[in-house]
């Protein structure tokens, strides 16, 4: 177990909760139907899986774990069980545990379940706090300036000189408010540790190189490459 997080089993189901929100989350917050009119669908990235919803005074993201491409045909909502630290929103959740203490621009984790559909079969969902007046970068691309392609590009690499490998580093998953950055969906990523070797980070790179011109096109991302590149090689950002 992480430091400090609760976990709490129910009948072949498991939830892992942020201190912060102990006594108040239970298995009903990770079914949207449970939120009623509280609960409204993100529109941006994702499978449709993921609603913002609002819990008293606190604003959270619900997010379920689908799968995609030919895999979602055979088994959309359910994964292959191995064991409980291999269980996604459990590994999900501790990663941002871990970068929260780290002081890295994430949201913070709220609380992490998941249920065995059988022996081998789990379904699972996370809750996160909500970033407040953020939009995707995918939103904003024409009108980030160049200094914010270079803030950009030095935040990329605190996560990356800190080890964090992002599993799917592109333009939705980038959040944007003002001139502050941050990631979001750590689904499959993983913490390297320092003084890992440098392929990984070349690769991270150019997958958000690629999101880039999907989202906006070649010549947006030529016109912006040098800008993020000039903030990354410029080392962490202050």
């Amino acid at each position: 177990m992480v430091e400090s997080e609760i976990c709490l089993r129910n009948k072949g189901s498991a939830m892992l909760v942020h201190p912060d929100y102990r006594g108040r989350v239970s298995e009903d917050w990770f079914q949207p139907a449970f939120w009623g009119d509280r609960a409204r669908p993100v529109s941006s990235g994702g499978r449709g899986a993921a609603w913002f919803v609002e819990a008293g005074d606190s604003r959270l993201v619900l997010r379920e774990y689908r799968r995609g491409g030919m895999m979602a045909k055979l088994a959309r909502h359910t994964y292959f069980f191995s064991r409980e630290s291999e269980v996604r929103s459990f590994a999900e959740f501790r990663l941002l545990y871990r970068l929260e203490a780290m002081a890295l621009p994430v949201p913070r984790p709220v609380a992490a379940w998941y249920r065995k559909q059988s022996p081998i079969q789990y379904q699972a969902a996370i809750l996160i706090e909500r970033l407040e007046g953020v939009v995707p970068l995918a939103d904003q691309i024409a009108e980030t300036p160049t200094e914010g392609w270079e803030k950009l590009g030095a935040t990329i690499r605190r996560f990356h000189d800190a080890g964090v490998m992002h599993a799917d580093l592109n333009c939705y998953n980038v959040l944007v408010r003002d001139d502050q950055y941050f990631l979001i969906d750590f689904d499959k990523s993983r913490l390297l540790g320092q003084g890992s070797p440098a392929s990984w980070q070349r690769a991270n790179l150019d997958r958000f190189a690629r999101s880039l011109v999907k989202v906006a096109g070649e010549e947006a991302r030529r016109r912006v490459w040098d800008s993020f590149m000039n903030g990354y090689n410029k080392g962490k950002a202050s």
